[in-house]
């Protein structure tokens, strides 16, 4: 229930044949920064601006004057980046995306019509077709104890090195307003969390997660 061929449909990302080689979405994290480049100098120049070194913006994107996008980066077409959001570096932005007003992204892959409209923080993380974040919902990416995340599946504990992993999010995920997701979270394919949850482990496909935790299925 946690693998790329789980969560999401690689048809809707130009990373496709980066992604097809992993079987677990956070082994793809340790690479993005190099993707992105690679993808980059590839691109249609008449389709993409070069607007700073390693920064490529579709040319019907919208990306708003107080914006800033780090290198490295890729605006997808009909994207809009709006007001003071941060980009912060290696995020690789699908198509028909937001990128909200006050919102940072750091090392992350968003899928085609991915919405982070507002106030959120997405670092380390994979967010598949049609997911959105409501306001203030955040990944948060690294443990309080600073030790290796595992992802924690009903009993099941999964290594996975890394010290930096926020949410794996599958298609067209619902993240309620002001949700923490901590570090490891991953949520299954047409789940969704109610506003102010606090979230771990593993949701799986087609579920509700409750405030207090409970795990339901959609009726």
């Amino acid at each position: 229930m946690y693998t790329i061929k789980d969560l999401y449909d690689l048809d809707h990302t130009i990373a496709k044949e980066y992604l097809e080689q992993y079987t677990y979405p956070w082994e793809a994290l340790k690479g993005i920064k190099d993707l992105i480049i690679s993808l980059g100098e590839k691109l249609d120049k008449e389709e993409y601006d070069e607007v700073s070194e390693h920064v490529w913006v579709h040319k019907t994107a919208k990306v708003f004057p107080s914006a800033y996008l780090g290198a490295p980066c890729i605006i997808g077409p009909e994207t809009e980046v709006r007001h003071c959001a941060f980009i912060r570096s290696s995020a690789l932005v699908g198509a028909h995306c937001v990128v909200g007003n006050s919102c940072e992204l750091k090392n992350v892959i968003l899928f085609d019509n991915v919405q982070t409209p507002h106030y959120n923080y997405v670092g380390d993380s994979i967010l598949g077709y049609k997911s959105h974040m409501g306001a203030g919902s955040i990944t948060s990416n690294v443990k309080s104890d600073k030790a290796l995340v595992v992802v924690h599946n009903q009993g099941e504990n999964i290594e996975t090195g890394l010290k930096k992993f926020g949410a794996m999010l599958g298609d067209n995920v619902e993240v309620g307003c002001n949700s923490v997701l901590n570090p490891g979270t991953v949520i299954g394919r047409n789940s969704r969390v109610y506003p102010t949850s606090c979230v771990r482990g593993v949701v799986p496909a087609f579920s509700i997660y409750k405030n207090n935790g409970e795990i339901v299925k959609q009726k």
